[in-house]
């Protein structure tokens, strides 16, 4: 499809200038140039396909970026960024120094608050306007969130303070879970207009002024509004809240949105419209599988998702949905709780096996959590798996519900360290510093596939909570049994060892190894000849191996894909430190500031954190005589 109109949109002032008739033209060139774009990068595509005509609306009728669109999410974002003068960098999308796959304030004026984690654009927007309202600015603020997003408790609580705010605020429910047939849309596209007019409003406000006095007569009318809403949708919730509700209306008529939209932003006060959208909405091939086209990588549009030739490795997450299955099936007192990750974090199988014991509670983790400690509290053995970026959401009941009373819940932490395309917002950084520090908590990082489903096993037999933190995607390729076998609790192990004596040939090197970044610090050992061990946990530290080879080796380097500020370099010290050992430590892992978007690898490498760098950083510090080992600074 040839793009001529969408090329000549710099900005949404452009769009503006555009009739109906052109605006759905646009429309079609801009879902094409979305799959076009996206097959060449991967990236998120059935969310963005289904949000192309609201897009255009929601810049079509509001002046923005002076009007303030906050996305929720924002995986939903490609024809927004498209639309404000990014469409010729979309090549670079989720690529290092590209385009961020999510709304970023530093990034363009019309990204007015970063997202990537659900459930906050009513609180922001929400913010926003009642900033303007003490400004005395006349600027609208609108959260854009979907369906799922609408489980999570934060938009509740922004609903209960934005309702009673009286703030100029607009709420875009983006409802995709269901599709209108054509009579109901068009009965609702009548309803909706009518309902967000001004005529309706007035006489709604009005009505209610003057039966205020006649008690029976004004309950009755108030009755009939909420019946005659019901006959389109039970929205009186929302009315509850304080919002108007208007809809549900089609997503992707232009004809319907625009006349409402428009409606809406001439009212006063917080308002409610409930939009139905379909992802993958215009591409047949995502319309029929949005889960796998969810976020797919590179593809050819006119054959859609191919199954690789050959198969790739297993990844962590696979580990352990079959360890989930395997174990449930040996204890059933086993439960899996997931916060809506069932494909992510690999529960889909254990869904099927195990329908009674499978727990997907929505976008609310911290309920998860709480949920796992009650079950905890009646003797099951709940696993929580959940992304390390999203467990930080639910740290108050991580140590008040969970560890305060020392229960047994295991949580299978997906996606610890860097995550690539996503970006600083997904990245697992900061789980081994926040959890080490909580009391009764043990924390495994397993440095392999068959390490980690040990370590599952050995967290899931202990009687107090457990964390078991992996990476995304494949590890080394190590295979797994199927025995159940625990580790050795607390205890790591020597995977190589230094040949020369103390003294002899330059320092001693001892490089500890956290998690999978064990391979790179083996193959960098190899090059300085150092001493390697694998810690497998943070918390039981083995302090007894690591006294042992701070008194036998010159220095001792800790390794981590995660922060170095509080993390397991730093437990090495706290240790040496209250053994009144002097063993100078250089601590390596990810530095102190918000790693960008950009290739796994590339982004270890540019850390110093691949085996190169690994090697490079140990010899600029500790050089090679043994003199200059013991005057060396920590890092």
């Amino acid at each position: 499809m040839m793009h001529t109109l969408l090329e000549t949109i710099a900005s949404p002032a452009d769009l503006r200038r555009l009739s109906r008739v052109e605006l759905k033209q646009l429309a079609a060139e801009l879902r094409d140039y979305v799959v076009q774009s996206v097959s060449q990068t991967g990236g998120h595509l059935s969310s963005n396909l289904g949000t192309v005509e609201l897009t255009i609306a929601l810049h079509h009728v509001f002046n923005t970026p002076y009007d303030r669109l906050v996305w929720d999410v924002g995986h939903q974002t490609y024809p927004h960024k498209i639309l404000t003068g990014r469409r010729q960098r979309m090549g670079t999308l989720r690529q290092i120094g590209g385009v961020s796959g999510f709304p970023r304030r530093d990034e363009s004026e019309y990204d007015t608050f970063g997202t990537a984690h659900s459930s906050t654009s009513i609180s922001a927007a929400l913010g926003m306007a009642v900033a303007a309202r003490l400004k005395g600015e006349d600027r609208k603020a609108v959260a854009i969130i979907g369906d799922g997003a609408m489980s999570a408790g934060m938009a509740f609580e922004a609903l209960n303070n934005g309702g009673v705010s009286h703030a100029n605020m607009l709420v875009v429910l983006n409802d995709n879970d269901m599709s209108i047939s054509p009579p109901v849309g068009a009965l609702n596209r009548h309803l909706a207009r009518l309902m967000s007019g001004r005529f309706y409003a007035t006489a709604r406000d009005t009505a209610k002024s003057v039966l205020k006095n006649a008690p029976p007569l004004f309950e009755l009318a108030k009755r009939f509004e909420e019946h005659a809403k019901g006959m389109v949708v039970p929205g009186t919730i929302f009315e509850e809240f304080g919002f108007n509700y208007v809809g549900p209306i089609d997503g992707h008529d232009l004809d319907s949105l625009i006349p409402t939209l428009e409606n809406l932003r001439n009212l006063k006060g917080p308002q409610f419209l409930h939009v139905v959208t379909k992802k993958g909405y215009g591409y047949k091939l995502a319309e029929a599988d949005p889960v796998n086209y969810h976020g797919p990588g590179k593809f050819d549009p006119a054959v859609g998702l191919v199954k690789p030739a050959t198969p790739p490795k297993q990844t962590f997450t696979q580990v352990f949905g079959e360890w989930l299955c395997d174990m449930a099936a040996a204890d059933e007192r086993l439960v899996g709780i997931t916060p809506a990750m069932r494909e992510g974090s690999g529960l889909v199988e254990f869904e099927k096996r195990f329908p009674k014991r499978y727990h997907d509670v929505g976008i609310a983790e911290q309920h998860a959590v709480t949920f796992a400690a009650g079950l905890a509290c009646e003797g099951l053995k709940p696993v929580v798996a959940i992304y390390s970026t999203f467990l930080q959401r639910a740290y108050d009941q991580l140590i008040h519900d969970v560890a305060i009373q020392n229960l047994p819940v295991v949580f299978a932490i997906d996606r610890a360290g860097l995550v690539g395309a996503d970006g600083a917002t997904h990245a697992g950084a900061y789980d081994i510093a926040y959890l080490r520090c909580i009391p009764n908590m043990s924390v495994l990082t397993p440095a392999d596939e068959a390490e980690c489903r040990q370590a599952l096993t050995t967290a899931f037999r202990q009687n107090g909570p457990s964390a078991v933190r992996y990476p995304r995607g494949a590890g080394a390729g190590v295979a797994t049994q199927s025995e159940l076998t625990e580790l050795p609790f607390g205890k790591g192990e020597i995977r190589r060892q230094i040949a020369r004596a103390m003294g002899q040939g330059g320092p001693r090197v001892a490089i500890l190894a956290f998690g999978t970044l064990l391979y790179p610090a083996l193959a960098a050992a190899d090059k300085l000849d150092a001493t390697v061990a694998n810690m497998r946990f943070v918390k039981p530290l083995d302090v007894a191996l690591v006294a042992e080879l701070a008194r036998t080796h010159d220095a001792i380097v800790t390794v981590e894909e995660g922060c170095t500020m509080g993390g397991a370099g730093s437990a090495v010290q706290e240790a040496l430190a209250a053994a009144g050992i002097l063993t100078p430590v250089l601590v390596l892992g990810l530095p102190d500031e918000f790693i960008e978007h950009g290739d796994p690898a590339k982004l270890l490498a540019m850390c110093g954190l691949d085996a190169t760098g690994i090697e490079q950083v140990i010899l600029k510090r500790f050089g090679s005589k043994p003199a200059l080992v013991r005057t060396a600074l920590t890092g």
